[in-house]
């Protein structure tokens, strides 16, 4: 199963779930790549919002039922969410042993990432997996700027160091995690167990949360297109 979590609010981005990214909704792209993958017995949207609801089904997506009003808050987590879903189709006598939760604006990634991080996912026996992208620059050259407005080195001891010696780090993509869902139901975490990555090149991650990141994706899918 995917599930797609679309929540109706967004504050720095209005509407930002079905805002249209190169001509159709921005959701759209992620409900087209998990029905591409052919992985998915069911591809589901977590809403609590009628219009994304209706946006959703037209594009082949499942919203059986609406999010209930506590997990429709800005505090509700994408854990919190998940259990709702996965629980509310076991409610019904509908097993779940693994899942994919994928967000709904990454249009940057296709349904060949999909079908080769579910891959890894399955050979390599992890109980999450999730999408990941290198950090272009050493983390450990970060520094701080002090109340005093000087400059404190986070690693002093890494200022001199080559950066082809330095080990690469990563961070979440923030695009999708496949997991076993009868270990998350007990941990309510993903970011627990044994946790595998597929990474992503930069040139098709982008965090959309300002009307500048969007335009960045934009740029980006257009360069991609």
């Amino acid at each position: 199963m995917a599930i797609i979590p679309a929540r109706g609010g967004s504050k720095r981005i209005p509407r930002k779930n079905i805002r249209l990214f190169h001509g159709k909704p921005i959701i759209a792209y992620s409900i087209e790549n998990a029905l591409q993958s052919k992985l998915f017995d069911a591809v589901v949207v977590s809403t609590d919002d009628e219009e994304i609801a209706q946006i959703s089904k037209t594009y082949g997506a499942q919203v059986p039922v609406l999010r209930s009003e506590e997990n429709a808050t800005d505090h509700a987590t994408t854990s919190d969410v998940l259990v709702e879903v996965i629980s509310y189709f076991e409610s019904i006598g509908e097993s779940i042993q693994t899942a994919c939760c994928l967000y709904p604006t990454v249009p940057l990634i296709n349904h060949q990432d999909l079908i080769k991080a579910h891959k890894r996912f399955e050979t390599e026996h992890f109980d999450v997996l999730l999408s990941c992208v290198r950090y272009s620059f050493p983390v450990e050259r970060a520094f701080k700027v002090a109340t005093n407005r000087k400059v404190e080195l986070l690693n002093p001891d890494m200022i001199q160091k080559r950066s082809q010696d330095i080990t690469p780090t990563f961070h979440d993509a923030g695009a999708f995690y496949y997991f076993n869902s009868k270990i998350f139901l007990k941990t309510r975490n993903l970011w627990s167990g044994e946790i595998g990555t597929y990474e992503l090149p930069e040139s098709r991650v982008q965090d959309i949360d300002e009307p500048q990141d969007w335009e960045m994706a934009e740029l980006k899918y257009a360069r991609l297109s």
